[in-house]
């Protein structure tokens, strides 16, 4: 297994730049986050089809992935922050080239649909990105939002959580890099270039606003596909604004995640505070990890 890469944390003075490669936001929706950022030391940099507009995408493939691609190419650039989710990533990551990216890593940071971003480097170029709040929800949760200023200056991070579902965590410990991100994304990247690597590794999964037989489905088919075998450990974040249909399913999205994986041994915690919900804390996502487990309780420590 190749070693990861790690992109150096920031510093004061050094530039972020932030793109949409999803849906379309409005300066109103930037406008505070990029007031945090230069109150962090940072020096913004809007992508010149940031507010673009192409129904509900942020401007053309073309135009969302010559943002991308700029930022990606350009040295000064010391991270990349997408100003928020939705869909579109997926659309022009195979019109990306991470040639410049690789001679001079730096962080990629975002949720949900950036799912795509996290899975592709991950794959092709085993270097660490962050799976964090984005400036269209910094405003959300203070905390969450300090969290990511953390991680990408640098502080060691650990978190201890409580286990709020109604499904008991499986105690045990495992160590490994963290990969993962958005359900719907990762069984969408299935057999694909950006198809996630899971074997010896611990695995975080969260989704928004999915049918609970569509979460059967999809977890069932990251088992079929022998992703879900040989973890070293499992991280559920979120699972909100589930759906049901007049016939209901009949178990929650974390009743179902624990059926299918059931026999295996690793250690599995729920709720974990990351991904659509009010609370988002900053993930490494590439970086080696220990997970530490108890019934109620979980301990993720950034190695």
């Amino acid at each position: 297994m190749k070693s990861v890469i790690c992109p150096p944390f920031l510093q004061r003075g050094d530039t972020i730049g932030i793109c949409a490669p999803a849906r379309k936001v409005g300066q109103e929706d930037i406008e505070p986050a990029v007031k945090i950022l230069e109150s962090w030391g940072l020096f913004p940099v809007l992508g010149k089809n940031l507010f673009g507009a192409d129904n509900q995408f942020s401007g053309t493939d073309a135009q969302r992935a010559e943002d991308l691609q700029e930022f990606l190419n350009d040295p000064a650039i010391k991270a990349v922050i997408s100003a928020r989710g939705g869909y579109g990533t997926m659309r022009i990551i195979d019109r990306l080239d991470f040639t410049g990216f690789a001679e001079n890593p730096k962080w990629i940071i975002g949720y949900s649909d950036i799912t795509v971003l996290h899975s592709h480097v991950s794959r092709h170029l085993h270097c660490a990105t962050m799976h964090a709040t984005m400036p269209y929800n910094f405003n959300r949760d203070p905390h969450s939002t300090e969290t990511l200023r953390q991680a990408l200056f640098g502080v060691p991070a650990a978190y201890r959580e409580t286990n709020e579902t109604d499904v008991p965590n499986r105690a045990g410990t495992g160590e490994g890099v963290l990969v993962g991100g958005n359900l719907s994304l990762l069984f969408a990247l299935q057999g694909s270039a950006s198809d996630i690597e899971t074997e010896g590794k611990i695995l975080f999964l969260e989704d928004l606003d999915e049918y609970l037989y569509h979460i059967d489905r999809m977890v069932l088919s990251l088992k079929r596909a022998r992703k879900l075998e040989g973890l070293k450990g499992l991280i559920i974040g979120g699972m909100h604004e589930m759906k049901d249909n007049p016939v209901p399913y009949g178990k929650t999205a974390e009743e179902i995640i624990a059926e299918q994986v059931a026999e295996y041994d690793y250690p599995v915690c729920y709720g974990f505070p990351a991904g659509h919900g009010v609370k988002n804390y900053a993930l490494q996502l590439g970086k080696k990890v220990r997970l530490d487990v108890e019934t109620d309780l979980s301990h993720l420590t950034f190695l």
